[in-house]
């Protein structure tokens, strides 16, 4: 005995589950409203369920087909979606793409090689939204995030991993002129420290202290919202601050800042792609994704 198609009258069963009716789902298949009951007939015969409760009066789904409705339109909606992003990926990419992340990062990282993504794809229209704050995806309608850290579980979104980067703990020269060098975590009690905030960068610092990684707390002299005006702060001679190296690189190269503590250095940071589940499959957020976890491969993320 063949194998019977899976998908086989699930197009007919949507069209008459989301219009309400044998004879308009015929209309807009283009069959008879015959060929489309008789489908359904031999859908619930094969699945072993009723899935409409059809009288003269009323035509509803059953308990059993509202459940298979709802899997069947993200089926369907996945497939169309794949068909979609595969005859896209030689066509130019249109359309908006908003993408919501960390601001140092943004702008220092991700802002160059999404200029010149456009460049390649001018009918692609960015949204970017630059903030520290843990954004709702899903309530800002967001189409892709950048997230730094541990991610929170959440069923309704999709990740992949971009980059594992070391965190630097760094000062300004002129700082370190003034207060001293720090050669031990005990000395952080007598500095200025820089951190962030409860909805932006991390109050707490991560070193690696006898091989294991550990969270401590360092004195919060200045508590800042985002990642680019901590670097500006400790940049200008605040204090002492943690990010990740990615987004102080330049300061480095520059000495305008300077490396601290790095016996203690050595704690990962990850960085994640994000994004709703519904849209895991969209041709704009799978080129970018693709293009981003490119990227990462050649050391451009890090």
């Amino acid at each position: 005995m063949a194998d019977i198609d899976p998908l086989t009258g699930v197009s007919v069963f949507v069209a008459a589950a989301r219009l309400g009716s044998f004879t308009l789902a015929a209309e807009r298949l283009g069959v008879t409203k015959s060929a489309v009951g008789k489908t359904v007939a031999r859908l619930e015969d094969r699945l072993g369920v009723k899935l409409f409760n059809r009288t003269t009066r009323s035509f509803r789904l059953t308990a059993d087909g509202e459940a298979y409705l709802a899997a069947c339109s993200t089926a369907l909606e996945e497939i169309n979606a794949a068909q979609e992003a595969l005859s896209t990926s030689s066509r130019v990419l249109s359309g908006r793409l908003h993408i919501d992340m960390p601001v140092a990062f943004g702008r220092a990282v991700l802002l160059p090689i999404l200029i010149d993504l456009t460049r390649a794809h001018p009918e692609l229209t960015l949204t970017l939204n630059f903030t520290d704050a843990t954004s709702d995806i899903l309530q800002d309608d967001v189409d892709l995030a950048i997230r730094f850290g541990v991610l929170r579980d959440s069923t309704n979104l999709v990740a992949r991993h971009l980059v594992s980067q070391p965190r630097i703990i760094c000062a300004s020269p002129a700082y370190l002129a003034r207060h001293g060098v720090p050669t031990s975590l005990a000395d952080l009690r007598h500095h200025r420290c820089v951190l962030g905030a409860a909805k932006g960068p991390p109050l707490a610092w991560f070193v690696i202290e006898a091989g294991e990684e550990k969270r401590i707390s360092p004195p919060v002299t200045h508590q800042l919202s985002d990642g680019q005006a901590m670097v500006d702060a400790a940049t200008a001679g605040l204090g002492i601050c943690q990010v990740p190296v990615s987004i102080v690189r330049n300061q480095l190269a520059r000495g305008e800042l300077q490396p601290v503590l790095e016996a203690f250095a050595g704690a990962l940071v990850d960085v994640h792609a994000v994004w709703p589940r519904r849209a895991r499959l969209s041709p704009r957020v799978r080129y970018v994704v693709d293009e981003l976890i490119q990227q990462a491969a050649l050391g451009h993320l890090g």
